[in-house]
């Protein structure tokens, strides 16, 4: 059973000072499907090759079975993010050409 984690993830906030009046914020639910933890997740515009701050911040881990809210308010106007995930084994994942704009949840499979 899925337990959505409460407070837990009010460091999933990325808010980086004050933004322009054109950029956005976005909030989609990521899910951990996959049998590790997930111990970081960057996000970056794709047109952009720095990674942003640890999203999951002093939270830590999201558990395999759990999800959480997370938002995206960076600055951006772009929709098109990349994203890299960092399991517990130390594994990562990059997952390119995210539309945010159109993410409603995200899950993180093995």
């Amino acid at each position: 059973m899925k337990t959505e984690l409460l407070g837990a993830f009010a460091a999933l906030a990325f808010v980086a000072g004050v933004a322009p009046a054109a950029a956005q914020t976005v909030e989609f639910t990521l899910i951990n499907e996959s049998s590790q933890a997930l111990h970081y997740f960057y996000t970056s515009p794709s047109n952009d090759n720095n990674w942003g701050y640890d999203l999951l911040g002093d939270s830590g881990t999201l558990e395999s079975g759990y999800n959480g809210t997370v938002t995206i308010g960076d600055g951006s106007e772009e929709c098109i993010y990349d994203f890299k995930f960092v399991m517990d084994s130390g594994a990562e994942l990059i997952e390119p050409g995210i539309d945010i704009c159109s993410l409603g949840s995200y899950t993180i499979t093995d």
